[in-house]
């Protein structure tokens, strides 16, 4: 498929919302991207990393124990995604370019290539999301339906039971599958992705080989076959789980569309900031644990708009970015709980398991 293009508009929305924000960080006299409390949160995240994985590997813990261990493991991993590699990726953990890329290098420590995250998620995800056919995020045929001019399989009946299986083989689904078939084939979905230099090959299969000797050998040299199986298995399903559910609560609910582009001119019905504003949610923004913890992505509608400012700001320019909505009369699309936002995606689950494919 090829990619859509955006309607333009005299009266543009995403020049409204820069120009407050710019405002914004103007009277404050602050930078947009990272800050103090955000390199504390990071140190906080790798430390813990660090920390469960020696104890688990060479201390031993009994059994009861190393199954928390791993399932805490997991939870950090998702959370250093969230909150180091998220910002780093996006060019906002810190003023530094090469500290940008040291902090996204973390995802590449953890078993994925950054190389194909940037292509996947900063370019083709951002500009064409919820775009069946374009956005690779809302692509998981044949287990899940996840828009409704996709594909409709019997099994999708059941997928708001089961959709917690799927998205705890994501993070394993991801390490070991996904990333070589857009290695192989040069593309995320029908995208074609930008050529690989020779430091970008060295790169991927470097951190593909060192995953397999930091969370593979090792562990079963020194726990043995089976403790290691169990063990990564919890991890990573654990860790899978999380990814999952923070990012399908931003764009897989009930109030969010999945737009179409008009044929045959092959162009979107609305403004690149207002496709924005319709297909993605906010969550849970007042609870201050949530937000700390996924890294703003809470604040998913402003990290949209503003990919490159850190997250660390969201809860402020988040209240110029609503009241802006408001006065505009667009959508600020916002879930007060994460148990609401949860509840939001099982149904639309629900509905696109038991709804034959019609247009957006």
């Amino acid at each position: 498929m090829a990619t859509p293009k955006f309607a333009s508009s005299t009266l543009s929305v995403h020049t409204e919302l820069k120009n407050r924000v710019s405002e914004y960080f103007k009277n404050a006299d602050i930078n947009s991207t990272g800050n103090a409390a955000l390199y504390i949160k990071a140190v906080i995240l790798l430390g813990s990393l660090f920390a469960l994985y020696i104890h688990l590997v060479f201390f031993t813990p009994p059994t009861w124990l190393a199954i928390i261990e791993c399932m805490l493991l997991g939870i950090v991993t998702a959370g250093i995604g969230f909150n180091v590699m998220h910002d780093g990726a996006h060019g906002s953990f810190s003023n530094s370019p090469t500290l940008n890329k040291v902090a996204a290098y973390t995802l590449d420590f953890l078993g994925a290539s950054s190389f194909m995250w940037n292509n996947k998620h900063n370019i083709i995800h951002h500009t064409y999301t919820n775009i069946d056919g374009v956005d690779d995020d809302i692509e998981a045929k044949p287990f899940l339906r996840l828009a409704p001019t996709q594909k409709r399989y019997k099994a999708h009946k059941f997928q708001h039971y089961y959709f917690w299986l799927a998205y705890s083989l994501l993070y394993v689904f991801w390490v070991f599958f996904t990333d070589y078939r857009k290695y192989f084939s040069g593309k995320v979905g029908s995208v074609p992705i930008k050529k690989l230099s020779i430091t970008d090959h060295i790169i991927f299969w470097g951190f593909k080989l060192f995953y397999i000797a930091v969370y593979i050998a090792i562990p079963i040299y020194f726990v043995g076959f089976t403790p290691w199986l169990v063990g990564f298995l919890t991890y990573t399903c654990t860790g899978g789980f999380v990814l999952s559910i923070v990012f399908q609560l931003a764009h897989t609910v009930e109030e969010t569309i999945f737009p179409e582009a008009q044929m045959p001119a092959n162009r979107m019905e609305d403004e690149w900031a207002l496709h924005q504003l319709k297909t993605t949610a906010n969550f849970a923004t007042n609870n201050k644990i949530v937000t700390w913890y996924v890294g703003g992505l809470n604040f998913q509608i402003e990290h949209h708009l503003f990919p490159k400012i850190s997250h660390a700001h969201y809860p402020k320019i988040s209240k110029i970015v609503k009241q802006a909505c408001k006065e505009m009369g667009v959508p600020y699309i916002e879930h007060r709980l994460m148990i609401q936002a949860i509840a939001s995606h099982v149904s639309h689950l629900k509905k696109m398991g038991e709804a034959d494919a019609v247009a957006a």
